[in-house]
């Protein structure tokens, strides 16, 4: 049974067990195995991946409660086809059903009857109520879409008597129901994960991570392995929110060859993709980013290295060969292996912090590390005005390439910039914000995108803006933010490919986050910038204190959850979807969070108990400067 509709209705019908090493048989009356290893299990067990549902028909005679608790189950099934699922339906009810959408709900369906056929007012029919808490809609093109916190789900299946073959009605079948699948949240991250495919941001040679779910298996409806759904996933195009500003570089209408169901890295890690007519032109420049598309793709895909993908024609002959080195001169970041940590010291000055190659045991402020701080951190300021000079910042930003940074002044009202550089001279910007609240408002914490160009908000009350200056400098461009309704921009990060912002808004009683899409019209520093479809980034956390991008589709957000008390640090994908390994160890009262698309790199934060503090992977949090604030990677 589904562990979600375990928690939703408690006790139901039927019975769960495993088949040999995996397989879970599930209906509303489930039939014994007549050979095989054979044990219960907890629902709490179905969240495993590994572990392979399989439903059974209904019994005969079954009553309606049991017909519809086992199409339930038969939806969390990998039965091919849905073939047992649709044995609970009329004939035609189970030709026109379509499983290509999914309803995600947060305790999965709960269904209650009716009890029409009690009263007389369908003698030959039963409905149920199907209620509970609408979490998400996966759409047909895979992508997640999450819906309003706690949104009310309620739809209706109804149930006739299905004729047998002398014309006299016998069993109970479904003739009416919602479309797609419904699951529990629980079900849903069992039976899917997510993945990001690759497209091109226009105008550009950089990739842009675009966030789907797809089967854990095979896909019962395509029988599509998992590699091959997700490569046709890559050739059926981007998702509609990132499609305008992104390109594909395969051929309109390019599919998997005739009935190819199955791909698979060979013994070298190498793909093989045989593809149909349409992309049998291609030239070689334009194969070798299609191959760098799904070259990508596979590498967010597998726990191994993909070593090289190979395009072939139709035909049979190869199209292009591109390996993963060549396909590094499209990566969406193009940061440093070890990106430096940055933060500001005490005295409002830049410092970065660097691994302690001697050893010598001594934390950063060269105190002991005794009392749990990181010994192997030293720190350094930084070279130009900002490390050694006069002017003190109160929050930093470098830029990707580590050439740069950009300060805002310790009252909020100038953002300034300067080179990383000995003998590098202070740049005034023409950024000002005319906020007289230097404490909690004034200009954000500054960000720069992979294009190099530098943005920050001015949270002043009378005139709340979001600004950009193209390369960092010259006059500052207002970027119309659209779909905010009175909210006021508190802080921008923005992503490596420069066409994703994430937006910390605060409509006067909390903030929260936005991701929103940055669109683009004319060429070079005439070109007009404008953020657009803002869609919630958190939609589990009511209030959101700090974020930062942490990977290609990924943020680290740190805020109280829904009906929560206590502050939390979680991992989210840019679509809002979120899963139980997302939750990071806590620390206390963090105001800042630093991270970097190389998630072999430790997150970074600022603690007002703790100071600069530091969680590598697999580790605990540590003291890495106790008097500093405002952590940073470049971006």
């Amino acid at each position: 049974m589904g562990a979600d509709r375990g928690r939703a209705r408690g006790k139901l019908l039927g019975s769960v067990v495993v088949l040999g090493s995996g397989s879970l048989l599930v209906s509303g009356c489930a039939s014994m195995p007549s050979s095989g290893d054979v044990h219960s299990v907890s629902a709490s067990q179905r969240a495993d991946s590994q572990v392979q549902v399989y439903a059974v028909p209904p019994r005969p005679g079954a009553e309606p409660s049991e017909i519809v608790s086992g199409f339930l189950e038969a939806m969390t099934s990998d039965d091919p086809q849905f073939a047992m699922a649709r044995q609970y339906l009329t004939p035609k009810a189970a030709t026109d059903w379509r499983a290509t959408e999914v309803t995600v709900l947060a305790d999965g369906p709960d269904p209650q009857p009716t009890r029409s056929a009690d009263r007389g007012a369908d003698a030959n029919g039963f409905t149920f109520t199907v209620s509970g808490k609408r979490v998400a809609v996966i759409d047909k093109h895979h992508a997640y879409l999450p819906t309003a916190p706690q949104e009310a789900y309620t739809q209706t299946i109804h149930l006739v008597r299905q004729s047998g073959g002398d014309g006299t009605g016998r069993e109970w079948r479904i003739d009416a129901l919602p479309e797609g699948l419904l699951l529990g949240q629980s079900d849903f991250q069992r039976i899917y994960r997510s993945v990001n495919k690759y497209y091109f941001a226009a105008g550009q040679d950089r990739l842009v991570a675009d966030p789907v779910y797809v089967r854990q298996r095979t896909d019962p409806e395509t029988q599509m392995n998992l590699i091959a759904q997700t490569v046709q996933s890559v050739l059926d195009g981007p998702t509609n929110w990132l499609k305008p500003v992104v390109a594909s570089k395969f051929p309109s209408g390019t599919a998997l060859k005739g009935d190819t169901k199955t791909l698979a890295l060979d013994d070298r890690n190498a793909l093989k993709v045989p593809l149909n007519d349409r992309a049998s032109n291609a030239d070689e420049a334009q194969c070798k980013r299609m191959a760098a598309q799904l070259l990508f793709t596979l590498r967010d895909l597998t726990t191994a290295r993909v070593g090289q993908v190979e395009l072939d024609r139709s035909n049979g002959s190869q199209l292009c060969v591109l390996s993963g080195d060549q396909a590094e001169t499209y990566a969406p970041d193009r940061m440093s292996t070890s990106p430096g940590q940055y933060f500001v010291d005490a005295a409002g000055h830049v410092e970065r912090m660097r691994p302690d190659a001697g050893g010598s045991g001594a934390a950063s402020d060269g105190s002991d590390s005794s009392d749990g701080s990181d010994a192997s951190v030293m720190t350094e300021p930084v070279q130009g005005p900002f490390g050694k000079g006069e002017q003190q910042v109160r929050t930093v930003a470098v830029s990707r390439d580590e050439k740069r940074a950009a300060g805002v002044s310790p009252d909020g009202r100038s953002l300034l910039v300067a080179p990383l550089a000995s003998g590098s001279a202070l740049v005034r910007t023409l950024v000002t914000s005319d906020d007289k609240n230097a404490k909690d408002g004034g200009l954000s914490a500054p960000s720069w995108d992979g294009r190099g160009d530098l943005w920050v908000a001015d949270r002043d009350a009378a005139k709340p803006r979001l600004l950009r200056l193209v390369r960092g400098q010259g006059e500052p461009q207002t970027v119309d933010v659209a779909g905010l309704n009175g909210a006021r921009v508190q802080q921008v990060r923005m992503s490596a490919d420069g066409v994703r912002a994430a937006l910390l808004v605060s409509d006067g009683s909390r903030t929260t986050l936005r991701i929103g899409r940055v669109e683009r019209s004319g060429e070079g520093d005439k070109s007009v910038v404008s953020v657009v479809e803002l869609r919630p980034g958190a939609p589990q956390m009511e209030d959101v204190t700090a974020v930062s991008w942490a990977g290609r589709s990924r943020l680290v957000v740190v805020g109280k959850e829904t009906g929560g008390v206590s502050q939390q640090l979680r991992y989210v994908q840019t679509d809002g979807s979120t899963s139980a390994a997302g939750t990071l160890p806590s620390v206390n009262k963090v105001t800042d969070v630093a991270a970097t698309d190389d998630d072999r790199m430790p997150l970074v934060a600022h603690s007002q108990e703790d100071g600069i503090v530091r969680l590598p992977p697999g580790a605990n949090w540590r003291t890495a400067v106790k008097k500093g604030s405002a952590p940073a990677y470049p971006g």
